[in-house]
């Protein structure tokens, strides 16, 4: 089981490419995801343990230059968020609905971990800039007390760099809205 993740977003899809390339031959991690997102941006999540993912990640870092965005390393993540990237979550049941957005892709799930271990809450989706104009946002469900702490958990890590959208608690989303999640 691997216990921690890193990210690196940049402004050009061939550096993307081109950087993942040497960080996936710098250390032994995993590819989460390495792809285009909008508006013409591209990222590349890996997962390992702490050593090989901080490796990966600062020659990611040091080989975008001046197309980095963004980055970050994150040890001990919360098992949750690895599935909620690649959207292969079901919850066991549901509850009340949160929903945190950004426009950081990267603080969005350090938000996700934060939430997911701030309290009892089961992650749905953490979607990653495709077809959401370059924004992310991260979905959830528990009972109302759970999702609130969870909000507030990740309100206070995307806040702090200014990138926060917008933040919802619903205590009791309609029957039908829950289709449209999954």
């Amino acid at each position: 089981m691997y216990n921690a993740i890193g990210m690196i977003e940049l402004t050009s899809i061939a550096k993307g490419i081109y950087a993942t390339d040497l960080m996936l031959k710098t250390a032994y991690v995993e590819v989460v995801s390495a792809t285009p997102v909008c508006p013409g941006k591209y990222i590349a999540i890996v997962q390992g343990d702490v050593a090989a993912v901080e490796s990966s990640i600062n020659v990611g870092v040091a080989t975008a230059g001046e197309y980095l965005v963004d980055s970050f390393i994150l040890p001990n993540v919360h098992p949750a968020v690895f599935p909620a990237i690649t959207a292969t979550t079901m919850p066991d049941g549901t509850g009340a609905l949160g929903i945190m957005e950004s426009f950081s892709l990267a603080s969005m799930i350090i938000a996700a971990d934060a939430a997911l271990k701030a309290a009892d809450v089961q992650a749905l989706e953490l979607r990653l800039g495709s077809g959401v104009g370059g924004k992310a946002y991260f979905t959830f469900t528990g009972d109302v007390a759970a999702v609130e702490a969870g909000i507030e958990a990740g309100k206070a890590l995307v806040a702090e760099k200014g990138l926060l959208v917008d933040l919802e608690v619903i205590a009791s989303p309609a029957s039908k809205l829950w289709t449209t999640l999954f």
